[in-house]
């Protein structure tokens, strides 16, 4: 009895030893790795944006197009609409340029340019119309939408604000109104198609807004 008892003992002494311990933990997955899957999640989301056709997009949809679990995604993101954040975002971090022309004619150009140029082609022109049409009937994701847009307004707001420090604009220039101005066209004509948005636009309108400043 007492034998069996130190033997018990023993064992559990040795399961609970502290240098024992750590061969029982499994390591956390390596940096690498999680960027990749940090990376192959925001990709199937965006794929999904641009193919989904005004159907819905849930969080089981993005972890099987990522070949993730649920829970993976969770990790990292609370909800569907923080992960097409992400995914938006860093579309827009890679099409919208912070330019440094030297001119702020030439900086809110580049950006006015670039920005008229990549919402028209995949997969940010159909995941964006996806989003805006979602956004409509899904309070969070209407939330996205004006996240994605300050973050995108800010950046052309400092073009501007740069320009008024270094006497191209006047002191009196208001930059959220020219935002306002430049986005309000971008919208407007993204979403009814009406008119253009190529570089004349983009050139017309760069114009415009200086001449209104």
């Amino acid at each position: 009895m007492g034998a069996r008892s130190n033997a018990a003992d023993g064992g559990a002494s040795r399961v609970n030893s502290p240098r024992q311990q750590p061969n029982t933990v499994r390591p956390h997955t390596g940096r690498r790795r999680n960027e990749a899957v940090h990376q192959a999640i925001l990709a199937a989301a965006m794929r999904l944006l641009a193919e989904s056709d005004g159907s819905p997009i849930t969080i089981d949809s993005i972890a099987r197009a990522a070949g993730v679990g649920k829970q993976t995604i969770y990790r990292w993101w609370p909800s569907k609409g923080a992960v097409l954040l992400d995914g938006l975002l860093a579309t827009a971090d890679q099409v919208v340029p912070q330019p440094d022309t030297g001119s702020v004619r030439g900086d809110l150009l580049a950006v006015i340019e670039s920005t008229f140029a990549g919402a028209q082609g995949p997969p940010a022109a159909p995941a964006l119309r996806t989003l805006v049409r979602e956004a409509a009937r899904d309070p969070h994701l209407a939330e996205l939408v004006r996240d994605f847009t300050a973050a995108r307004r800010k950046a052309v707001r400092e073009i501007l604000v740069r320009g008024v420090e270094h006497g191209e604009l006047p002191v009196r220039t208001d930059p959220d109104l020219l935002v306002d101005q430049f986005y309000g066209l971008f919208w407007y004509r993204f979403l009814l198609g009406h008119a253009p948005l190529d570089r004349s636009a983009a050139e017309q309108l760069t114009d415009a807004l200086l001449r209104s400043a």
